[in-house]
C-alpha cells in the first residue's frame, strides 16, 4: 500500500506570446480598469510638447533639430507640435483632457489648433477655441 502525497497550490491561466496558454502559479492578479476608447492624438501631441519642452529646458536635447533627428522627423513637424505649447494654459489643459474617442477621428485636430495658437493674444485664443468646439458640440 502507497500513501500518496499530495501537493496543493494556486495556479492561474494565462495566455502568454502567439496566444499559447501558459500555466502560472499564485493567484490571477486582478486587471486594472482600464477606460474605454482612446486618447485623441491631439492630446498625445499636446503632452508631447510639454515633454519635449522639459528635455529641452534640463538639457537632455539642445535643440528642436536634435528633436527631429531622435524622433525620425522633419524640423518643420517638431515646430509644429511645439506650436502647441503657444496655446493658453487654459486651452493646454482642456486639449490634454479631450474625452476618450469609442470610433473615429477624434472632434480636434492638431491642423485645427494651429490658427489658435498662431494668435498672439490669449483672449482672442480663447474665444477661438470657444467657437471651434462649439462648432463641434452640434454634431455631437
Amino acid at each position: 500500500m502507497t500513501d500518496g502525497i499530495t501537493v496543493c497550490y494556486d495556479f492561474h491561466e494565462r495566455t502568454g506570446q502567439k496566444g499559447r496558454k501558459q500555466v502560472r502559479e499564485g493567484e490571477e492578479p486582478e486587471t486594472p480598469d482600464v477606460p474605454e476608447g482612446r486618447v485623441p492624438r491631439v492630446s498625445k501631441l499636446m503632452a508631447l510638447a510639454i515633454r519635449f519642452e522639459r528635455l529641452i529646458e534640463e538639457g537632455h536635447v539642445r535643440d528642436y533639430a536634435q528633436l527631429a533627428r531622435v524622433g525620425h522627423v522633419s524640423r518643420a513637424r517638431i515646430t509644429q507640435i511645439m506650436n502647441l505649447r503657444l496655446l493658453a494654459p487654459d486651452i493646454q489643459e482642456e486639449v490634454l483632457f479631450l474625452p476618450r474617442i469609442h470610433k473615429g477621428s477624434g472632434p480636434v485636430t492638431e491642423r485645427d489648433l494651429r490658427p489658435i495658437a498662431g494668435e498672439p493674444e490669449w483672449e482672442t485664443q480663447r474665444r477661438m477655441w470657444r467657437e471651434l468646439t462649439g462648432i463641434l458640440d452640434q454634431y455631437v
